[in-house]
């Protein structure tokens, strides 16, 4: 069975009954190591081919179809055809020129990738895959097309070998004899097999909204014409789950570094070109909100994309609605939101503004919050969707959702999806960090409706063990945190790719300080507004509490200050999560470092590579 990128089901609306059955034939005669797209646009000039299918020996052709009858054809010529469509006479480009013009942009976008030509040989410079494209008619048999034109006419027109016709995919022709239907479109054979890299290059060129740190890799694209050498994509059940979200109430529930945001990123472009209402996607975390707000920015979508920290949005929605804030003894944050909870009960602040409403790190959401926000989804379009991983809930008073879904009015039964695999840590890195916490995630088991707690599983690479080491003093582990940042910055890694990630506010002043008197720019977030001005892209150093760092991911970490957590039994299981959260924000490097012991410092020995002394 094929593996469908792009389903036709989330094309419902504007699927032909013949790209439909088209679409069943794919996908029960072709087995599972072809894959197809349809209906997506592809490369610079986002054209709309109807399939693309890409096999690693076969490889990639295209598919145009067409549900007209036998007696819809008028006149024919090599690229304009007449027909009557509608009860209306019209000139349309040739069904096969089309074909043949989307393949033409696709292989001139791949053959400019020197790691997609071939470099030696009868086809130097071509690509190092086959190629082919073709027609097919849905509803006219093959005897029809051959009384309508000569051979001979056929092979100027529309080559026998380029069209599939109605009798050609019945669900009783054999899968066989339609696959080599497809097999002959090509203009020529390999007999060699495309490498999972280039297959990601392939989908890298042809289906930009996939790739990861775009921005980055589109500006190298753009100065040396060349894909870079290191390049990341969606993975295929990122993309197939990105492109297939469809309507309704959705829950992905994925590990850390699952790809969750980057789905939730990939979303928002999508629906902010079908949505009439904005769309609104809220987090906890404020530094989290700053680096969705300059993905979305990167887009051009701020007007059509809002991005914000939940109780931002909450004095927002007060302020634009004059609604008084209610009095009382509790936090001004928590009397924000018992307020907004009480305006639209009482109609004063309305319900149904946005198309979507998103939210990331839904973990830390209470109910009586997702209570609150599904109800701004504009029915007609009831679109939600929420983000979740319980082993990294680290805000609320109680772990583990604690309450089912449906008692918050999200309407998620049968759309839960579960992602395990890990792409942000190195193998070393996520070892170390679920080896340290696993026994404080509680319980792994549970129906949908209140989400299961999943152990990660790591697809990153390999790289050094994460290092702890034990100082005798807090100023001594500022000095290591500095002696590391600038070990990292010589071996070339930039500045905004690492974090020095402590637990009290004290902690991020004093090493603030440090930076600062060694003239290394960098970015407390502690500091007046720090968590807002968070911008991934600026040249400095990020000094972040592990509570704000939620969300965020660097390519090398030192977390600072664990000799001082309170090891009481009361709160172990919380502070084992927020350390977990800490060293999960590591991509290639992690450092740990201590300066007083306890049973956290202690099981740190145990798991890292150890160093003692200044």
């Amino acid at each position: 069975m094929a593996i469908f990128i792009q389903s036709i089901n989330a094309a419902s609306a504007t699927v032909t009954p013949g790209e439909r059955r088209l679409g069943q034939r794919l996908n029960s005669y072709l087995e599972d190591d072809y894959l197809v797209w349809f209906n997506v646009p592809v490369g610079r000039t986002r054209r709309y081919p109807d399939y693309v299918v890409l096999h690693p020996r076969r490889g990639l052709l295209v598919l145009e179809v067409k549900d007209w009858k036998i007696s819809d054809f008028l006149k024919f010529s090599n690229d304009r055809w007449e027909v009557q469509l509608a009860g209306k006479r019209q000139t349309v480009a040739s069904p096969l020129e089309q074909a043949r013009q989307y393949m033409i942009e696709i292989v001139n976008q791949l053959q400019v990738d020197p790691q997609l030509r071939e470099t030696e040989g009868n086809y130097y410079g071509k690509l190092v895959f086959p190629y082919g494209w073709g027609v097919v008619f849905p509803n006219i048999t093959r005897k029809q097309w051959n009384e309508l034109l000569s051979e001979h006419e056929q092979d100027l027109i529309l080559p026998a070998r380029r069209l599939i016709c109605q009798d050609e995919m019945q669900e009783s022709t054999d899968p066989m004899i339609f696959q080599e239907k497809l097999w002959g479109m090509f203009e020529y054979d390999f007999k060699r097999t495309m490498t999972l890299p280039q297959i990601d290059r392939v989908r890298w060129h042809l289906f930009p909204e996939v790739r990861i740190d775009e921005r980055k890799q589109a500006e190298l694209f753009e100065e040396e014409e060349i894909a870079p050498d290191l390049i990341k994509v969606l993975d295929m059940q990122q993309e197939q789950l990105a492109r297939n979200l469809g309507k309704g109430h959705r829950v992905i529930h994925g590990v850390a570094g699952s790809g969750k945001t980057l789905i939730l990123g990939y979303r928002c472009v999508q629906l902010a070109d079908t949505l009439a209402l904005p769309v609104l996607v809220l987090c906890y975390n404020v530094s989290l909100a700053a680096r969705l707000k300059h993905f979305i920015e990167a887009k051009g979508l701020s007007e059509k994309v809002h991005i914000r920290s939940f109780h931002e949005w909450c004095g927002e929605m007060l302020r634009a609605y004059q609604a008084p804030l209610r009095d009382g003894d509790g936090e001004h944050w928590e009397r924000q939101v018992e307020s907004v909870i009480e305006g639209v009960e009482i109609g004063l602040i309305p319900r149904a503004q946005y198309g979507a409403v998103m939210i990331d790190e839904g973990h830390d959401f209470e109910p009586q919050w997702l209570k609150l926000v599904v109800q701004m989804v504009d029915p007609a379009t009831d679109s939600f969707l929420l983000l979740y991983d319980d082993a990294q809930s680290i805000y609320r008073k109680k772990k583990g959702l604690g309450f089912s879904l449906s008692s918050v009015g999200v309407k998620a039964a049968g759309r839960t999806t579960i992602l395990r695999l890990n792409y942000r840590n190195s193998r070393e890195i996520l070892k170390f960090a679920y080896d340290f916490a696993k026994g404080s995630f509680g319980s792994a088991t549970a129906d949908e409706d209140h989400i299961p707690l999943i152990e990660p599983e790591s697809a990153g690479i390999s790289r050094s063990k994460p290092a702890f080491k034990m100082l005798s003093r807090f100023a001594d582990e500022c000095d290591y945190a500095i002696r590391c940042v600038n070990a990292w910055r010589e071996r070339g890694v930039p500045a905004n790719e690492i974090a020095i990630i402590c637990f009290q506010e004290w902690q991020g002043e004093a090493v603030s300080a440090q930076l600062a008197n060694r003239r290394i720019a960098h970015l407390w977030t502690g500091a007046p507004g720090g968590k807002k001005s968070y911008d991934p892209s600026a040249e400095k150093i990020t000094v972040i509490t592990a509570q704000s760092s939620k969300g965020l991911e660097f390519q090398s970490v030192i977390v600072l200050g664990t000799g001082v957590l309170n090891d009481e039994e009361d709160v172990t299981s919380d502070l084992t999560r927020l350390l977990y959260v800490a060293m999960t924000r590591a991509k290639r490097q992690l450092a740990v470092s201590a300066s007083a012991e306890n049973r956290f410092t202690r099981r740190l020995k145990e798991l890292g590579e150890v160093k003692v002394g200044a």
